[in-house]
């Protein structure tokens, strides 16, 4: 397997420097931009300030939309977290990206028992893929990640250490990363203990402002030459756990007799928990943007801000979305192909590239920022992904993107699939179970934000279109298999 990604890094590098010649040290001239990308884990749609929210307070967030570009109608690239993050890596949306869905395959699960890890980790990225880390680090980016990886353990071909990050720190695994008082943290290959901590409801040492400092730490270190700093923060996933500080602030202002807390860990106070976790992170955030201008970067800084899919159902650990308006009216929660599960913020800052202060309604995805991050560094964008660069519409709102439909495919959950086109989705909501079906919900988003007439019946020629879609839009996964839908691709 080394062989083969050592092979597969050297001939991305070859590609970079043969090809275009724009590596760090041959453009020494004019220094790329540094580029940070933060997601949240679970942030609804409409849980910022600058998206609509009510209750929870995001000053940072909110001032940097201000001082940047916020998107109104950016969805991420599945509903949930693993295959999200994989079309956030590979520039792939889930029709053709190697990972599909959350869950691990047996061959995670024997070296899970073989090297006694307490998490066995998600499926792995293949070592053919070629990932945003490994493209800038072949174009001289210093390469770091803090926060909550999911796309295979240390040694397997998903390894964050061989898909291009120089420095991990944080959760390898996503079940690990379901308490944020770990007992410890992976540095690299190595677990890292955290004082104080029993992964129970409170400790000493919060996860969350461990991959803050960290960051802070890889900036300072890496001020003089470009660096990749990616943030895939794991609140505010459940469960419920902040600061005392920040809890403090909630307490007694947000209401909480009249809700029912269920899943993961009990919290005495779970929506003031669950605001007080979104503010803490707006806070880390806070930091890191503070020590990029202590630093004299942020001229050169590339900040983007998103979410990995859209908010949790009560149920699935403890989060109040109805009470906070988490999708902003939008229909569906985590999971689902409906606009709630969907559609998430997207903010962008550039001081003195980008405008300040505006918004862009073009439909994008997570796809869309392997090559836009690429662009902005001046490499070239590689051929076989399907994500289309924003560079020039963060420039300006009058130059929009070639492509003309955003697809996504989902094995889990009921098995659904989507298409996005100008004003129309398309949904399948039942491609698996006993029933399965190819019935097909059709939504004008222009009107029905809510989706909450299906339309299907009045626009014949639309459904036809998008069925179309639906089928060439996907390349059939033996690991992550739709029956119905395979059948009619053979």
């Amino acid at each position: 397997m080394l062989s083969l990604r050592l092979l597969r890094v050297g001939m991305a590098i070859g590609f970079f420097i043969a090809a275009f010649g724009l590596t760090a040290q041959s453009n020494a001239a004019e220094r790329p931009p540094n580029i940070v990308l933060i997601v949240a884990d679970d942030l609804g749609y409409g849980e910022l300030g600058c998206y609509g929210q009510k209750w929870i307070r995001t000053p940072v967030l909110d001032q940097l939309a201000q001082d940047g570009v916020r998107y109104t109608q950016f969805y991420a690239g599945n509903a949930v977290c693993a295959p999200s993050r994989c079309c956030l890596m590979t520039g792939k949306h889930p029709g053709h990206a190697a990972i599909r869905n959350n869950g691990r395959a047996k061959e995670q699960l024997d070296l899970k028992n073989q090297l006694g890890w307490e998490f066995p980790g998600q499926n792995p990225l293949p070592a053919d893929e070629l990932t945003l880390a490994e493209a800038l680090k072949a174009a001289g980016y210093a390469t770091g990640a803090m926060g909550k990886w999911g796309l295979g353990h240390f040694g397997t071909s998903g390894d964050p250490n061989t898909q291009g990050f120089d420095l991990f720190y944080g959760f390898n695994c996503q079940v690990h990363a379901h308490n944020h008082y770990p007992n410890f943290l992976w540095r690299n290959r190595s677990k890292e203990p955290q004082a104080g901590n029993d992964r129970t409801l409170n400790g000493e040492t919060y996860s969350q402002d461990q991959f803050v400092a960290e960051g802070i730490r890889f900036v300072e270190e890496n001020r003089d030459q470009p660096f990749f700093l990616y943030l895939p923060f794991a609140v505010p996933h459940l469960s419920i756990q902040v600061p005392p500080a920040t809890l403090e602030s909630y307490k007694n202002v947000i209401p909480e007799a009249d809700y029912k807390h269920r899943g993961y860990l009990e919290h005495p106070f779970p929506r003031a928990g669950y605001a007080a976790m979104v503010t803490h992170m707006d806070q880390g955030i806070g930091d890191l943007l503070d020590k990029l201008d202590e630093l004299g970067l942020a001229e050169n800084t590339v900040v983007i801000f998103t979410s990995d899919n859209g908010p949790t159902y009560n149920r699935l650990g403890g989060s109040d979305s109805e009470f906070f308006d988490s999708a902003a009216g939008l229909r569906g929660r985590k999971g689902s192909f409906y606009e709630g599960g969907l559609r998430v913020p997207l903010i962008v800052r550039w001081p003195g590239h980008l405008p300040e202060g505006e918004t862009r309604t073009q439909i994008s995805a997570f796809w869309d920022l392997m090559p836009t991050i690429l662009d902005f560094a001046g490499q070239p964008i590689p051929e076989g992904i399907d994500g289309e660069s924003l560079k020039a519409n963060l420039e300006s709102a009058e130059d929009g993107l070639k492509r003309e439909t955003l697809y996504w495919e989902f094995p889990a959950y009921g098995g659904q699939q989507a298409v996005r086109w100008q004003n129309w989705k398309g949904i399948r909501p039942n491609l698996v179970g006993k029933t399965p079906s190819l019935k097909l919900e059709l939504y004008n988003l222009a009107n029905d934000p809510a989706e909450s007439k299906d339309v299907a019946a009045d626009h014949p020629k639309v459904v036809e279109k998008m069925k179309q879609w639906m089928t060439e839009l996907r390349t059939p996964s033996s690991r992550f298999p739709i029956p119905i839908l395979d059948k009619i691709a053979r």
